[in-house]
Parts: C-alpha cells; sequence; structure tokens
C-alpha cells in the first residue's frame, strides 16, 4: 500500500462511494493533514495500521458495514445524518472536500451521530422496507384496476378484502355472459 497512515492524525472522513473511497486525516487542531484515495479492497488495509481513531462518514448505503467493520478493529467509527454535514463543506462539492467536511462535522462535541446497527437490524429493517413496497404495490395495482373496471361500468369497494370479493364477483358475471 502507497499510502501510510500518520501518527499525528486525530480524526478521518470517509466519503464512501461504490467502488472508491476517499479519506481525509485532521490532526487535534483540525488541519487536514493526509489526504488519499482507497478502492474499496485496500481500505480496510490502511485502517487496519491506524492507531486506534476517530472515524465520521455520512449516512448512506454500505455506511452501516462500514462502521461495524471499523469498529470490529477498534476504532471509534460514527455515522453522521448528511444533512448534519453540508454546513461544513467549504467549496465546491468534491469527494476530497466531502471527507474533509466529515472530518471536521465528527470533532464537534454537540454532532449528533446514527448508531451503528447490527446486521440483524439491517436486516430486519430491510424486510419491513420490502413489505411497505409490495403493500404499496399491491394498493396502486388494486387502484388501476378499480378505475378500469369503471370504464366498464364496474364498480369496486375500497379496501383489499373489498376488492378480492368484488373482482371474483365481477369476473363470475362476466365468465357466465359468455
Amino acid at each position: 500500500m502507497r499510502t501510510k497512515p500518520l501518527a499525528e492524525a486525530f480524526a478521518y472522513g470517509i466519503d464512501i462511494g461504490k467502488s472508491v473511497f476517499h479519506v481525509v486525516a485532521v490532526n487535534r487542531e483540525g488541519a487536514v493533514i493526509q489526504r488519499a484515495k482507497f478502492a474499496r479492497d485496500t481500505l480496510q488495509s490502511f485502517f487496519d495500521l491506524v492507531p486506534k481513531a476517530l472515524i465520521g462518514m455520512e449516512a448512506c448505503p454500505g455506511s452501516q458495514w462500514l462502521a461495524r467493520k471499523l469498529i470490529g478493529i477498534g476504532h471509534d467509527a460514527r455515522i453522521i445524518p448528511a444533512r448534519f454535514v453540508k454546513p461544513y463543506v467549504r467549496s465546491n462539492k468534491t469527494d476530497t472536500v466531502d471527507a474533509a467536511a466529515i472530518a471536521e462535522a465528527v470533532t464537534r462535541p454537540t454532532m449528533r451521530f446514527v448508531e451503528a446497527r447490527t446486521v440483524e437490524q439491517v436486516d430486519l429493517q430491510a424486510l419491513h422496507r420490502i413489505r411497505d413496497r409490495l403493500v404499496g404495490e399491491r394498493t396502486g395495482l388494486m387502484n388501476q384496476g378499480r378505475t378500469f373496471c369503471l370504464e366498464y361500468g364496474l364498480a369496486m369497494r375500497v379496501g383489499a378484502g373489498a376488492f378480492h370479493v368484488d373482482i371474483r364477483r365481477h369476473l363470475w358475471a362476466i365468465w357466465k355472459m359468455i
């Protein structure tokens, strides 16, 4: 690995990407002392060499995974909601500037963080979100079916149970006419 961690680094900010991670290190005074870019497979080997440090990242897809990895090797990894990082961005938005803003934000004593979730918590959240989406899709399809049926003068009641009863009744009536 070309980039070695600096001993005087107090906190790190990570801008998470799909395959590239931008890392900025700051000292105790908040000055940027190191900027680096890592591929997904080399990021952990860098932080394996870093003495236990404060590491911040924005809440985004992948932040829970990365926080668990960093906490697992002994770092104090914290996830910051994106809206709390935005005020710390000093110039034009780039990945490195975002990482520097995250590094500054994570050192603030009044900053609020998102709790790093366990794998089980992430799985449960995923199940709930998928179910909510399925229920929403089902509702949309039933509403669309009601609308199409109204074009033929077939009215149906609101609600999933009423829809199932009414659609069967209408289909049975149509089938008997054939």
